[in-house]
C-alpha cells in the first residue's frame, strides 16, 4: 500500500467518522426537541383536563384524531370548527411527528382568540394555520388538497362541508365529523341528513367510533367519486350478465 492511497484512505475514514457525528448529533437534537415538545403538549393537555368548555370534543375523541393521523401519516389537516382549540391541539401534535400542519376555521372572535393562546401554550403554534372567518364562505374557497378534515360546527351546515371538502380530499384520506353518534343523530338537527348523504357515497368507506357519548364518523376516501360510480355500474352489469 503506498503513501498516498493510505493518506486517502486515512482521510476519508476521517471524513466518514465526522458525518457519522453529525448525523448522530442532529438525530440526538431533533428527538430531544419532540420529547420536549411532547412533555409540553402533555403537561398542557394534564392541566387544563378539567377546564375545556365551548363545545370542545372530549379527551377520548382527541385521542382518536390523533390515533388517525399518526397511523396514516397525514399532513395536510382541516379543521372545521376550533372552538378554543383542544382538537386542534390533538390533531397539530399528531401533525408535530408527521411534519404536517393544520388549517382550522372559527367564526366566534373570542373563542379564536383563546384557541391561539391555548396552542402557543402547548408550543404547537408552528403546526397551526388559525383563521377567523364564516366556514360558509372559507371553506369552499380552500384550495387544498387535504388528507385529513375534522367537522365540529354547525350540524345544520355538516352536508354542505361534506360536499365543499371531498373534492380536496385526496385518495386515502380521511374525513371524520364530530356529534354523530346514534344515540345523537335524531336530537342534533343535520346530523340525520349528513349521515344519509355520507353513507349514500360509493367511494367513502365509513364506520363511526363511540368511544365518548358524543361520537365521531371516519370516512375514508377510497376513490374519485366518478370512477367509484363507474365501478359501481360495471359491477352491477357483470352481475346481471352472469345471471343469463
Amino acid at each position: 500500500m503506498n503513501k498516498k492511497f493510505k493518506f486517502g484512505f486515512l482521510v476519508f475514514s476521517l471524513c466518514f467518522y465526522l458525518c457519522l457525528q453529525v448525523v448522530a448529533s442532529g438525530f440526538a437534537t431533533s428527538r430531544a426537541g419532540n420529547q420536549s415538545l411532547d412533555d409540553r403538549v402533555r403537561n398542557f393537555l394534564d392541566s387544563n383536563r378539567h377546564s375545556w368548555r365551548d363545545m370542545n370534543v372530549s379527551e377520548a375523541d382527541g385521542k382518536v384524531l390523533y390515533d388517525i393521523i399518526i397511523k396514516h401519516k397525514y399532513e395536510k389537516a382541516l379543521e372545521i370548527g376550533t372552538s378554543t382549540g383542544h382538537s386542534g391541539i390533538w390533531i397539530a401534535w399528531a401533525l408535530s411527528k408527521t411534519g404536517g400542519k393544520l388549517i382550522t376555521v372559527e367564526i366566534n372572535e373570542g373563542r379564536y382568540k383563546q384557541a391561539l393562546a391555548n396552542f402557543e401554550e402547548a408550543g404547537l403554534s408552528d403546526y397551526v394555520d388559525a383563521r377567523l372567518a364564516d366556514a360558509h364562505e372559507l371553506v369552499p374557497k380552500l384550495k387544498g388538497p387535504f388528507d385529513f378534515a375534522f367537522c365540529d360546527a354547525d350540524k345544520g351546515w355538516y352536508k354542505n362541508y361534506l360536499i365543499a371538502i371531498l373534492p380536496k380530499l385526496e385518495v386515502g384520506g380521511c374525513y371524520t365529523a364530530h356529534n354523530v353518534s346514534g344515540r345523537r343523530r335524531g336530537r342534533m338537527w343535520g346530523i340525520g341528513e349528513f349521515v344519509d348523504y355520507l353513507e349514500s357515497l360509493p367511494n367513502m368507506e365509513t364506520t363511526y367510533d363511540d368511544s365518548s357519548w358524543s361520537g365521531i364518523s371516519i370516512s375514508y376516501k377510497k376513490s374519485e367519486k366518478f370512477w367509484a360510480k363507474f365501478g359501481q355500474s360495471f359491477r352491477s352489469k357483470l352481475w346481471k350478465l352472469n345471471k343469463l
